[in-house]
């Protein structure tokens, strides 16, 4: 994989002085206001979901070496970054149409590759909601959209992250054990397509192979990999890019996730960092709505701190750096 000069400034800013990249997301809306819906009687107002937003990028941006954001209500927190942290914004509408199992993606209305960069961003986030076994028809649509977005980095000389979500046409439950049973080939099947130079993408943000909590050793209830079937899907997954790719922590607990990036690491999982979201800040959530900004910022500095601290640590001995894929 090669990159313009601009492209690898703007990667050696998103990550640390390693190479790699332990970036903190909190482009949530729809997810936000659920979060938020559920410590208060009223929808959360805009005023609310901005604020929380500059209290994690204030709090939490000095021990990160980027943040995700997003334009609808994250400008504000791009003021509150720290001056050695990079930012990614996001692309994309929340959510999907819940009428149709088709999950197409669209970008906001009134944003741009440009528009993004114009912001201060140093790399453009798109989400996609992807069924390697959907008809060829519909994932062929959903390619070119992605081609036009990754042409759009490319004219604007800056990176390209495509965040890859695997799901099911035909079940919904992500978390059921049927799921579960097919997601490493819809993970790693994925990844493969996404990989083709054509779309122009710099950095894959993907999710684990499996699910952790059907993984022998880490199950409370029924098991659905032995721990060498799980580990053999996570070194498939690293053999089926030639691009730097990084781990969301798709709101799992902190201690979860970082077992999960050891196991990964053990099972010769060559990852180059991060995006980790409700993993770090989701329990500021309640303090923010029941007991106000200082007592958000009061969790943030303990907990907070505590748990993006703990997966640093973790990254350092596990994660290796994107420059070793370029």
């Amino acid at each position: 994989m090669a990159l313009t000069a601009q492209k690898r400034k703007s990667l050696e800013k998103l990550s640390d002085e390693n190479g790699i990249i332990s970036a903190l997301a909190f482009d949530q809306r729809g997810a936000l206001k659920r979060l938020m819906g559920q410590y208060q009687d009223a929808e959360p107002t805009v005023a609310q979901m901005e604020e929380l937003k500059v209290l994690v990028a204030d709090e939490l941006t000095k021990y990160a070496s980027s943040m995700l954001l997003d334009p609808e209500y994250g400008l504000p927190a791009t003021k509150a970054l720290d001056k050695n942290a990079g930012l990614l914004l996001a692309y994309e509408k929340t959510g999907y149409d819940t009428s149709s199992t088709k999950r197409l993606p669209d970008c906001l209305d009134v944003w741009s590759a440009k528009r993004i960069k114009e912001q201060g961003a140093d790399a453009v986030k798109f989400l996609l909601y992807y069924d390697v076994d959907s008809a060829d028809e519909l994932n062929q649509q959903k390619q070119a959209y992605i081609e036009r977005v990754g042409s759009e980095c490319v004219a604007e000389d800056i990176p390209f992250f495509l965040e890859i979500l695997a799901y099911d046409e035909k079940n919904a439950d992500t978390g059921s054990v049927e799921f579960a049973k097919e997601k490493p080939r819809k993970v790693i099947e994925a990844m493969k397509v996404f990989s083709n130079p054509r779309f122009n993408i710099d950095v894959l943000k993907v999710e684990v192979p499996v699910n952790m909590k059907y993984v022998e050793g880490f199950a409370e209830g029924e098991v659905v990999y032995s721990r060498e079937e799980a580990a053999a899907y996570f070194k498939a997954q690293d053999e089926a890019t030639n691009l730097p790719y990084i781990y969301l922590s798709a709101g799992v607990s902190a201690k979860l996730f970082q077992e999960t990036l050891e196991f990964a690491h053990n099972s010769g999982a060559n990852f180059n960092g991060v995006l980790c979201g409700r993993a770090t800040w989701a329990g500021s959530v309640q303090s923010y709505i029941e007991k106000g900004e200082e007592a958000a910022r009061e969790w943030l500095r303990t907990t907070g701190f505590q748990n993006i601290d703990e997966l640093n640590k973790v990254l350092q001995q596990t994660a290796t750096s994107w420059k070793e894929r370029v």
